[in-house]
């Protein structure tokens, strides 16, 4: 089994949640890439030699929302799991290999959720 830190791509607009997030995630162990919209998360996850373990990304972001950032990143990496954020949780359905965590989440829920969906 590999040692290296999973890394996880978190996509969301609002700096304060996103700092909150990667935060957590980086006390936790994890490697941290950050995008505020699609295109930064768009070059990370196009960019061939950009290891990413799971794409964290909110629903409700501008332009591009994060079911077709999802769908896009898909078509460039197929096995990625996807984690939405969304304060309407419990109304989203995904496809297999996605996930969703409502907002607002404890930091618990996001170690669990994200623990769960790497392990599997």
């Amino acid at each position: 089994m590999s040692t290296h830190p999973s890394t996880i791509l978190v996509v969301e607009d609002d700096a304060i949640v996103r700092t909150l997030i990667v935060d957590v995630l980086e006390e936790l162990g994890f490697r941290v890439l950050e995008a505020d919209g699609h295109e930064p998360a768009l070059t990370f996850i196009n960019d061939e030699d950009q290891v990413i373990d799971l794409l964290m990304t909110d629903v409700g972001l501008p332009v591009m929302d994060g079911r077709e950032l999802a769908r896009q990143a898909r078509m460039l990496r197929p096995e990625l799991p996807i984690l939405f954020a969304s304060g309407y949780a419990e109304s989203i359905e995904v496809p297999e290999g996605m996930y969703v965590i409502g907002k607002p989440f404890s930091i618990d829920q996001l170690r669990d959720k994200v623990k769960n969906i790497l392990d599997n």
